[in-house]
């Protein structure tokens, strides 16, 4: 069980376990959810909220693609993604806010129902586990494809979106893998279950093109910076699955698998069987971002403090912050 004290529910601050919805409600049935998974990181400053205007925007994005208007402006879901954080007395935290089509009627149109909002903010370690970080996971060629186009729009995060997801993941943990790599509706690659995937090749680093029905990551746009200004270059194409064997090196992005390396897919062993050097430079650079101690990317960092100090309905919240 998630372990938190407050969620943010439609403006107010609700108790873990009174935090509910009907369950005639049209997202209980329809799937009609628009979520983010963002990350905050403990610094020497502070707690800091890792791209917090880009996850944001993309999640009035996705709700702008299925015509649904959230009834708070940004600034208001980034101030409720601080009271959360601050509330919850926690230092480091995966923040996921959620809006959802409620309860009014039910039928496959959702526009008489209400938009309704929720944040939740939690402690949660390494994704994929602590040791994945550094010894890689074991992957598999999932059998199940993405989303052609003109079907359901890959660049919305849609909570119905991740039903193709949980068959991907489910398949993969029932073979004995961690995690599975999909093709997509040509049989290149896409992603895995809900990261973006990279590979080194020859000294240069490769990962699909937003073609390949792939989510763009907000992780995955960190990691093709943080790559070149390491000098290494990055190609976003057309990735056939065969290439996933002969990589030199491998790994996952995103909110919640970070830097996550790739030892084996369908059992067959990725250039050392572990973290390969190029990773690992890859992966110490972003840590070092996330813990502020590299202020070129300083910009990438919201501090949870900053907004404490300016407001002072948090003065008695002020010793979570720290």
């Amino acid at each position: 069980m998630i372990n938190t004290k407050k969620i943010w529910m439609n403006g107010e601050m609700i108790d873990h376990d009174n935090a509910k919805v009907h369950v005639l409600s049209h997202v209980m049935h329809y799937g009609s959810s628009f979520f983010e998974g963002i990350r905050a990181y403990k610094t020497e400053e502070g707690t800091a909220v890792f791209r917090l205007d880009e996850h944001i925007d993309r999640l009035y994005n996705s709700c702008k693609i299925y015509r649904t208007e959230i009834p708070y402006s940004k600034e208001e879901v980034k101030q409720a993604i601080f009271d959360t954080i601050l509330i919850n007395g926690i230092k480091t935290a995966y923040i996921r806010p959620l809006v959802y089509r409620g309860y009014e009627s039910l039928g496959v149109n959702p526009s008489n129902c209400p938009v309704e909002t929720m944040i939740a903010a939690w402690e949660w370690g390494a994704y994929l586990g602590e040791e994945a970080l550094t010894k890689g996971v074991d992957v598999c060629v999932s059998s199940w494809r993405r989303l052609a186009p003109n079907t359901m729009p890959t660049a919305a995060k849609a909570g119905g979106n991740y039903l193709s997801s949980q068959l991907i993941k489910m398949e993969a943990l029932e073979n004995g893998y961690d995690e599975g790599i999909a093709l997509d509706y040509s049989g290149n690659v896409s992603e895995g279950s809900g990261e973006n995937l990279f590979l080194v090749s020859g000294g240069k680093i490769y990962s699909p093109q937003s073609g390949s029905s792939a989510l763009i990551g907000i992780t995955r746009d960190s990691v093709i910076t943080i790559a070149r200004d390491l000098g290494y270059e990055v190609v976003e194409e057309t990735i056939s699955r065969e290439s996933l064997y002969t990589a030199d090196e491998m790994f996952f992005s995103g909110t919640a698998a970070e830097i996550t390396p790739i030892a084996t897919v369908d059992k067959i062993k990725i250039g050392s069987g572990k973290r390969g050097p190029i990773t690992e430079k890859i992966q110490k650079a972003f840590f070092e971002m996330t813990e502020g101690k590299n202020p070129k990317y300083n910009s990438w960092l919201t501090y949870v403090k900053m907004t404490e100090e300016k407001n002072p309905k948090y003065n008695s919240w002020s010793t979570y912050a720290r």
